[in-house]
């Protein structure tokens, strides 16, 4: 490889996606115009010009508590599969909650396996050098043993977070090598389509609530 080459080589980015910290950070911000949100385009909207896409993943679980929520999640996962976002599921579990006072119970639902996820994917994907920086879209403080083993056992590579809306952590912050917090412009300049043909002719709208 020549001089020339080697000054036009691009840096790698892969992005990981912690979708319900991005979603809920979203929703705390008062964002709700911004969640038919195309990751895709999110990403390449975060890059530099030195930098180039190589993919990006989406982690979260299948909603199965709420049967209108659990349509509009399906819609938005199916609309983010059309624009070449891969997809990785935990799952939801539920548990009950006794109040100590009255005694009365409640079911509550915890997300699991998210994070363990991101950071099996994170390691694996460092492993077999398809990235030089990995692009963290998460503040979960959980996430910091992978950033900081990944940083010290592959020192050409560096750990990146984009830390959603009123989700910053200064744990996380401090174990990457580099972050920003994404803004409402950037997640309005990113938005899918309002209706998406898929490939077998189904057409995908973005969900009324999230007009």
């Amino acid at each position: 490889m020549d001089s020339e080459q080697i000054l036009c080589k691009k840096e790698r980015v892969q992005v990981y996606v912690d979708g319900f910290n991005l979603y809920f950070g979203m929703i705390e911000a008062k964002y709700k115009k911004c969640k038919w949100l195309n990751l895709r385009l999110l990403s390449e909207n975060l890059l530099k010009p030195t930098q180039e896409l190589v993919g990006v993943k989406y982690f979260t679980s299948r909603l199965n508590h709420h049967p209108i929520k659990q349509k509009r999640q399906t819609v938005y996962i199916e609309a983010l599969l059309e624009h070449q976002v891969e997809i990785y599921f935990g799952q939801y579990q539920s548990g009950r909650i006794q109040c100590k006072s009255c005694g009365f119970q409640w079911l509550n639902y915890n997300e699991k396996m998210t994070d363990v996820n991101i950071a099996t994917e994170m390691i694996n994907d460092a492993f077999q050098d398809k990235y030089d920086t990995a692009m963290l879209i998460s503040g979960d403080s959980d996430l910091v043993p992978p950033i900081l083993s990944i940083q010290e056992n592959w020192k050409n590579k560096r750990v990146f977070v984009a830390f959603p809306p009123k989700r910053q952590n200064q744990i996380v912050a401090d174990a990457s090598k580099g972050h920003l917090t994404i803004g409402r412009k950037k997640l309005l300049d990113s938005q899918l389509p309002f209706q998406i043909t898929k490939s077998n002719g189904y057409l995908l709208k973005k969900p009324v609530e999230w007009s």
